[in-house]
């Protein structure tokens, strides 16, 4: 449970600027294109986290590992709390992208601290700390904006990050059962780049975790638009509570794993990425009706996180010893995915309305689907080393 909150906190610092788009913007005379730099550049930072720091992981003391990335989060989050220009608040922002990293780093060390025989229980509870720190985090964020400024956000965030820090640096074990480093720091990197040129599945799982999440971030990073102007004109901590609606995503880690111990993994993704591509109708109506609204909403986060915790199962069933290096390199792909959504929603929005940002949220995912139709049978999987009831 204690690593489940630190996962679910420290991701909740990539969403928590989602419903504050609006009134950064205004404070510091930003313009709607460079508001969504804001979440574009903290999914930027995370996306080199996830290369540079993740892989660390498979070779380091990950005790220490966390409680350094934690007490420097709190330095970041400090930043953009007293940002008053532009150019800081973005530098706090991409910093904050890049040390909430350590989210992965956590899961990667409660699975090597889990008996095998309780791994798959342990990793899906760790998980859904962090799918519900995602959801949450609007909400909070929306909250506390609502009650003491934007700023008490990042504040807030702050205090926990560091009290987090100090308990799991009570009682994290001291060593770390990670092999003795044989690998420099280069080779290490080198090594992440070698298993995605040798591994097929690790390419295609990639390519489906851009597709999702930058579908999932065209969505999340400009809801927030329309529904703080006419008709709604809704406050922060309405447009956050959107996040609990969302809650199905949660629900969908623990059916997804499921099926695929079932060895149902190949079918799991073809209806999620079908119900991702369907969801974008209700989405459609959004300034006409909440209720399409909420519709689109649980259908688009439960088969993302569906699709997410399907390609998680498969890709580290491939190298268990390399667990870090492959999470982190398959998170890469979802990093990007979510820039890209973050940057093309905001300012499509701008020039085009919200009719053509739920065209671009189809498109990803419609792209989505037709890679899953043309590869579904040709898709080496994970049986020969593994199980031979997968069905990758």
């Amino acid at each position: 449970m204690l690593f489940a909150v630190a996962c679910g906190a420290a991701v909740a610092n990539v969403y928590f600027s989602q419903p504050l788009l609006v009134t950064i913007g205004h404070d510091l005379a930003m313009s709607p294109a460079l508001v969504g730099s804001v979440v574009t550049l903290t999914h930027v930072g995370y996306g080199l986290g996830l290369f540079f720091l993740v892989p660390l992981g498979d070779v380091a003391d990950r005790r220490r590992l966390i409680v350094a990335q934690l007490l420097l989060l709190v330095v970041a989050l400090a930043v953009v709390a007293a940002a008053h220009t532009t150019a800081i608040l973005l530098a706090g922002m991409a910093a904050t992208g890049l040390l909430a990293v350590v989210t992965q780093t956590l899961v990667a060390f409660a699975a090597s601290l889990a008996p095998p025989a309780a791994r798959g229980r342990v990793v899906g509870l760790v998980t859904s700390g962090v799918v519900i720190g995602i959801l949450l985090a609007r909400t909070a964020s929306g909250l506390i904006a609502d009650l003491a400024g934007w700023r008490s956000v990042y504040l807030a965030s702050a205090s926990l990050t560091a009290l987090l820090a100090l308990v799991l640096h009570r009682v994290l074990p001291r060593h770390s059962d990670a092999p003795p480093p044989t690998l420099r720091y280069g080779q290490l990197l080198r090594s992440t780049i070698t298993l995605f040129a040798r591994e097929r599945l690790l390419r295609l799982r990639a390519l489906f975790g851009l597709l999702i999440f930058a579908a999932f971030s065209t969505l999340w990073s400009s809801v927030a638009l329309p529904l703080s102007e006419a008709p709604y004109f809704l406050p922060h901590s309405a447009i956050g509570a959107l996040g609990l609606i969302g809650v199905a995503g949660a629900l969908a880690a623990t059916v997804a794993g499921r099926l695929n111990d079932r060895g149902l993994s190949r079918r799991t993704t073809g209806i999620a990425l079908a119900l991702l591509a369907a969801s974008w109708l209700p989405l459609a109506f959004t300034r006409s009706s909440l209720w399409a609204l909420a519709v689109g909403v649980i259908l688009l986060d439960f088969a993302v996180q569906a699709v997410h915790v399907t390609n998680q199962t498969l890709i580290y069933a491939l190298h268990p010893d390399a667990g870090s290096r492959l999470i982190g390199g398959y998170m890469v792909f979802y990093s990007l995915g979510s820039a890209t959504g973050a940057i093309a929603a905001t300012s499509l929005y701008t020039v085009a309305g919200w009719g053509a940002v739920c065209a671009l949220g189809a498109a990803f995912s419609c792209l989505g689907l037709v890679l899953w139709a043309f590869t579904r049978h040709n898709t080496p999987g994970p049986a020969a080393k593994v199980s031979s009831r997968s069905d990758a």
